[in-house]
């Protein structure tokens, strides 16, 4: 389980590009520690993921090590006395493992983005609820200016190929990345998709994140810059609803406005309550389908690439 926002991850996460056989599945390591009246306790549990392709017979090892350390050499511990915990030392240790987990998030994240900056990549993690339109955004950018900005594009989806499907078609190369039960894209994640997606200097590299307002605002993968997708089949109150997305937001795209004149949808109200959360946004109205307003999409992009 995820110890930063909960979500499942006992199950393995994939790398797979389109047309390949086997799927790669990505190593996990957890590490939990806590403090019983004077006796730590760290428990290490290593999981590794074999390929998709391995044998009947070849199985997942999983090693467990427990270490108990003793404060006072003098202090027998025994697995079966109670232990009792004041609410407030509770509360500051979950504090603590949160801010440790992030930790190693936020270096491997900066790690990232050295990376990035030196072979002149510019990065941007997409964000949205899940049918926003991020996709079919990806698509017609892709179809009309991809040869101009050198497209890579990082599709993050608990299951399915089918959007990684989709930007091939569209003229990209991409890796889906398949969480399994992670409700969000992280550092790790991001720095083994890159790898096997061999991403070239000098080039435009789109995350597309898992469909969800809430856990990916958490994990820097990174980025250059984070664009957030609202479409206007969505409530205009979605910026106050979720504000930590908006306000960790660069971009906010609304997408979608060929629908309009059919939805009960005030767009300067959106915009409104997103500068209440974040007056440094930059908006862009478009319709990916129709293709009204993407102009000045396509111009941010290729001025920041």
């Amino acid at each position: 389980m995820c110890g930063t926002c909960g979500c499942d991850s006992d199950k393995p996460v994939t790398f797979r590009k389109p047309g390949d056989v086997h799927e790669h599945e990505h190593n996990h390591s957890h590490n939990h520690s806590h403090d019983h009246d004077g006796s730590q306790h760290s428990h290490d549990h290593t999981h590794s993921h074999q390929h998709g392709h391995a044998h009947e017979n070849e199985h997942h090892h999983h090693s467990h090590d427990h270490d108990h350390h003793h404060a006072d050499d003098a202090h027998a511990h025994q697995h079966g006395h109670s232990h009792s915990h004041s609410h407030d030392s509770i509360s500051e240790r979950e504090i603590e493992l949160s801010r440790n987990i992030l930790s190693k998030n936020d270096l491997l994240a900066e790690r990232n983005r050295g990376f990035f900056e030196a072979k002149n990549v510019f990065a941007i993690n997409m964000v949205s609820s899940p049918g926003s339109g991020k996709t079919s955004l990806l698509e017609k950018t892709i179809k009309e200016i991809g040869k101009d900005l050198n497209c890579f594009v990082i599709e993050g989806d608990q299951q399915t190929m089918n959007d990684a499907d989709r930007i091939e078609k569209a003229g990209a190369p991409v890796i889906q990345v398949n969480t399994g039960n992670g409700c969000h894209l992280d550092a790790e994640m991001i720095n083994t998709a890159v790898k096997q997606l061999e991403v070239k200097e000098n080039s435009v590299l789109f995350i597309e994140n898992v469909g969800n307002l809430v856990c990916p605002a958490m994990f820097d993968l990174g980025e250059s810059k984070r664009v957030v997708i609202i479409s206007t089949t969505e409530g205009e109150d979605k910026p106050i609803k979720y504000p930590t997305m908006f306000e960790t937001a660069d971009i906010c795209v609304i997408n979608k406005i060929d629908l309009l004149p059919y939805l009960d949808f005030d767009i300067e109200k959106c915009k409104e309550y997103a500068m209440k959360v974040n007056h440094h946004l930059e908006f862009f109205e478009v319709s990916a389908k129709t293709g009204e307003g993407i102009d000045k999409w396509y111009n941010w992009l290729k001025n920041n690439k």
